[in-house]
């Protein structure tokens, strides 16, 4: 396999998570006669350009289908950070009725109703159809398609080139991460700003954040990747930001490199230099994460058959994407988890890829009261918590299993 980006041949492993299906292709009842597809999943890591990325065995066309069910508005934290960035940017950039924002992956609306709501003009580029129906529900423009050179192009020749251009958490998720970088140095105006976020590849590596790699997720994001990226396809990075967001996350500030009108923060090469300094311009750094997936998987496992031998009642909470890929990779099976409840309507009755386990509307917590409650989506444990009340055990499986 040759590098997504630069092209060189991929020889340095990051992990092998053996097979797993699609992490949000979730069961409605009438699919679980027919067999699922499971596909290995193994991340490489480029020697020359140090992108992490997985290897190319499922598409993106079977990866966010009509029935992708990934919403972000389900989560009130995120929601808060949206609307936060929107107000934040609206002074930065003086953005008003003579603006153009345009997001990408614009899912369910969760970012764009805050813009709309400022009197600002906005559009969305959200190419599964059932968030992007959720979107168009809210009153927003939305286009039904994937981004890149030809489809920015477009939208520029109708006159959308866009003062601000957001992309949270869908810079991973692009199989041609080249033609989709590119794409906004064809649609950002001259003086432009596009502001990416996405997990930072020190933090899932440092925190064992293995359960955040599926194959939805192409590639694993360090800002010397990105820099060198973006370098290539047309734009510049002038500033980043860290967040705490799913466990730690970059938010970098780019623009048209042929513009480059804004002076690079010393920030930029403070961070870079930093990556360099711990190792991840080099192969030894990422030899670690494998053990500490194995320690993870054998550490639940050994929780859960202990609660079920001493006859306690385990649940999970949150069917989300990083939740699939643990209990794929542990082998969890509904004898030892039975249910997870989720405040999402489109993922409830459905069960999810793999294990198979019942999806459940959150008030059943309140009926059943099991012993303990298994919180899969561990970035948002802080809210769950407030959500489930207390009176029972909480339990987290990454970075390490803890139980309280």
């Amino acid at each position: 396999m040759k590098c997504r980006h630069c092209t060189a041949e991929l020889t340095l492993p990051l992990i092998d998570l053996g097979t797993a299906p699609p992490s949000n292709a979730y069961l409605r009842p009438e699919q679980l006669a027919a067999p699922e597809r499971w596909f290995p999943l193994r991340v490489l890591v480029c020697t020359r350009c140090w992108l992490a990325q997985t290897e190319d065995f499922a598409s993106a066309d079977e990866l966010f289908d009509a029935d992708y069910a990934y919403f972000s508005s389900y989560s009130l934290s995120w929601l808060g950070h949206a609307e936060r960035y929107v107000a934040a940017m609206a002074a930065a950039l003086a953005l008003g009725p003579h603006s153009m924002v345009v997001e990408v992956a614009a899912n369910d609306g969760y970012l764009l109703q805050y813009v709309r709501a400022r009197g600002i003009p906005c559009l969305g580029i959200e190419p599964t159809a059932s968030t992007a129906a959720a979107a168009e529900a809210k009153g927003l423009s939305i286009v039904r398609a994937f981004f890149g050179r030809q489809l920015a192009q477009s939208l520029l020749d109708q006159g959308h080139g866009a003062d601000l251009m957001v992309a949270n958490n869908v810079l991973a998720h692009v199989p041609d991460i080249n033609d989709f970088v590119a794409g906004f140095a064809v649609l950002l105006k001259p003086d432009g700003v596009a502001t990416f976020e996405f997990p930072h590849l020190q933090s899932l590596v440092e925190g064992c954040q293995f359960d955040t790699i599926y194959h939805e997720h192409f590639s694993y994001l360090s800002l010397l990747a990105v820099d060198s990226i973006f370098a290539s396809n047309g734009l510049q990075i002038f500033d980043v930001a860290e967040l705490p967001t799913h466990g730690g996350s970059l938010r970098v500030f780019a623009q048209r490199a042929d513009r480059a009108v804004r002076p690079r923060n010393a920030t930029v090469a403070a961070m870079l230099a930093r990556e360099r300094a711990i190792g991840m311009a080099g192969p030894a750094w990422y030899g670690t994460l494998q053990l500490a997936a194995e320690r993870i998987k054998h550490d639940l496992l050994a929780f859960l058959v202990t609660e079920k031998r001493a006859g306690r009642t385990v649940a999970g909470y949150g069917a989300a994407a990083k939740g699939n890929t643990l209990l794929n990779w542990a082998g969890v099976r509904p004898d030892l988890l039975p249910w997870v409840a989720d405040a999402n309507p489109a993922k409830q009755g459905k069960r999810l890829p793999g294990s198979r386990i019942l999806v459940s509307a959150p008030e059943r917590l309140a009926v059943e009261r099991p012993d303990t409650v298994l919180i899969l989506p561990w970035n948002l444990r802080d809210e769950i918590r407030a959500l489930l009340g207390g009176g029972q055990c909480i339990a987290i499986a990454v970075p390490r299993l803890e139980v309280a």
